[in-house]
Order: structure tokens, then C-alpha cells, then sequence
């Protein structure tokens, strides 16, 4: 019996596509960089990129280069792979991290087991490159 899976082309791992708004971000981590943009009106941090800031609503924003350290305010550790992309990298470790700017982001944990995932511990950025482009991971600092 064929498995549903032998009938389609493999799965592709999934990556993302820079929008003009974004492209400075993607541009950065190819550079091993952390860019995000901040508000030139409040100063505040913003993390989705977007066209306009979501403090005060000022379309001013400005890239700036940051350290990319942090701390992790979250995780998950999936024993099952999230997505069919996935099946291999299990277990992934799937985390949320804080910013020192206060932003939050979604990652993936690297270079750390499982049973060393703390919420708090010190993270930094490590840049883990695709075929494409260029993805933001974090591991214990």
C-alpha cells in the first residue's frame, strides 16, 4: 500500500517573501544584522515591520541595528513535527522571545536541548541560512 505522501512532489521547507515594507529586515539578517524599525515621533520599537508605527501611528519609522539579545519569554517543545515541511527536525523547539527593545518574536530555538529550555534565560541571534534567504534564530547567550 502507497503512502498518500509517495503520490506528491516532496515537501518543500516554507519561506518567507519579502514585501517592500519588510525587504530591510530579510536585507539585514542576510548581513547577519537585526534591523528593526523604530518610531522617529515616540521612539517606540516595532516588530511586525509595518508602515505605520503602532504606538502613535506616525508613517516615520527608521531602521536601526540592534544587538538581536533577548530573553525567552516562551516555549513549546513539539514532539510531532508542526508541519508536514517539518517531519525530521523533531523535536523543534519553538520559542517567543523578548527583545531588549521589548519587542517579541516568534523562533526557533538552536544549540540548546530541550531540557536546557528555561523561560528567562539569556538569548542570542544566530542566522540560519535557507536556500533563499536568511531566518532569525536565537540560542542560550
Amino acid at each position: 500500500m502507497k503512502n498518500e505522501r509517495d503520490n506528491h512532489a516532496p515537501y518543500q521547507r516554507p519561506q518567507p517573501r519579502p514585501t517592500p515594507t519588510s525587504e530591510p529586515f530579510w536585507a539585514g539578517l542576510a548581513a547577519q544584522q537585526v534591523r528593526l524599525q523604530q518610531c522617529d515621533d515616540c521612539a517606540g520599537w516595532v516588530y511586525y515591520p509595518r508602515s505605520h508605527c503602532p504606538h502613535c501611528l506616525s508613517p516615520n519609522l527608521t531602521w536601526q541595528d540592534i544587538s538581536g539579545e533577548g530573553t525567552l519569554y516562551s516555549f513549546t517543545v513539539a514532539q510531532q513535527p508542526t508541519a508536514p515541511q517539518f517531519a525530521g527536525e523533531e523535536p523543534q523547539l519553538i520559542g517567543v522571545v523578548e527583545l531588549k527593545e521589548g519587542v517579541r518574536l516568534n523562533t526557533v530555538m538552536v544549540n540548546v536541548s530541550p531540557e536546557d529550555l528555561k523561560v528567562g534565560m539569556r538569548v542570542k541571534p544566530v542566522f540560519f541560512q535557507l536556500a533563499d534567504t536568511t531566518l532569525l534564530y536565537f540560542e542560550p547567550s
